[in-house]
């Protein structure tokens, strides 16, 4: 089946930065868009970045001009840069893959596959 694994979350000061990194595994062919997402104590989960295969991307206007996303397509993984981070930003931060094209004896597709999360702090 297929799996995500995030890394890369950490406590750091503000301003700061760190690289957050998501590996999609399990016979993957492609898969269509690949984001970030994250969910702070008490609140609901929120978009951070998305970016589609073709390199198309789209941010959360909170984290514009400071967090990047790429992806690596021949190692099914995807990225998020974030800088000038701020306590604001501390949440755990989830992986998303949808549209997921794999093989398992033919063709098969999925939706909505989410990593474990990684959390991420930002002390002031």
């Amino acid at each position: 089946q297929v799996q995500l694994v995030e890394s890369g979350g950490g406590l750091v000061q503000a301003g700061e930065s760190l690289r957050l990194s998501c590996e999609a595994s399990g016979n993957i062919l492609n898969i269509n868009i690949m984001g970030w997402y994250r969910q702070a104590p008490g609140k609901q989960r929120e978009l951070v970045a998305t970016i589609a295969g073709g390199g198309g991307t789209n941010y959360a206007d909170s984290v514009k001009g400071r967090f990047s996303i790429s992806r690596d397509n021949a190692k099914n993984t995807v990225y998020l840069q974030m800088n000038s981070l701020k306590p604001e930003d501390t949440a755990v931060y989830y992986c998303n893959a949808d549209r997921v094209i794999y093989y398992t004896g033919s063709r098969s597709v999925g939706y909505d596959y989410w990593g474990q999360g990684t959390q991420v702090t930002v002390s002031s």
